[in-house]
């Protein structure tokens, strides 16, 4: 109990540390445990259908073993309120994958997920330090207009951070397939830094 109070009340400063210390509890107290505390209320995940975070882990068990992961790529909007992390991922039966992570800075300082996914990959993504890249804040983002989700915000979501300099958007379909992009605003215009495509479950 009192490590996971320790985890809560020290924040992270950046949410390269936020996806560090969600993979350290998971190694020591559990990883649907880590799920739950690093997950917003609202949080999504897919699995493979997107389901909300908080209720699909509530009385989990803890797998005996869980997945490591560590990020590679964080792409952070200018005020630092939004960040999107990419890493690899490896599974105790030695499958390998990608995930990525959509993490919110809360009042108190600390960092929440609020978007997590992934896939398999053939090759492991390799354990190199983690590359952080902020918004440009010299000139202002336009904001954007966001129609694509309307009408299906349960299998779509399009979202831009408060100073828009970073947006994000998903879309999932009936057979599990889903789509995430991340763009980044480089001062002159946005530039996608993360399109992750995953395939429908196999039937």
């Amino acid at each position: 109990m009192l490590a996971l109070l320790l985890f809560a009340i020290v924040p992270e400063t950046t949410a390269i540390d936020a996806e560090r210390a969600f993979d350290r509890m998971a190694q020591q107290k559990g990883q649907w445990t880590a799920f739950r505390a690093f997950a917003t209320h609202d949080a999504v995940m897919f699995v493979p259908h997107q389901v909300n975070a908080q209720a699909w882990l509530k009385d989990r068990p803890d797998p005996p073993r869980p997945v490591r992961w560590w990020p590679l790529e964080s792409y952070v909007s200018c005020d630092g309120s939004v960040a999107v992390n990419t890493g690899g991922w490896t599974r105790p039966n030695g499958s390998v994958g990608y995930f990525t992570t959509l993490w919110v800075r809360q009042a108190d300082g600390a960092w929440k997920w609020t978007m997590d996914h992934g896939d398999r990959l053939a090759r492991p993504r390799p354990a190199a330090p983690p590359k952080l890249r902020r918004a440009a804040c010299g000139t202002k983002a336009p904001e954007i207009a966001f129609d694509t989700c309307r009408g299906r915000e349960s299998q779509c979501r399009a979202e831009q951070s408060r100073d828009r300099s970073l947006t994000w958007h998903w879309r999932a379909a009936a057979d599990g397939a889903r789509h995430f992009d991340a763009r980044l605003w480089n001062g002159r215009s946005f530039e996608t830094v993360i399109d992750d495509n995953v395939a429908a479950e196999p039937q």
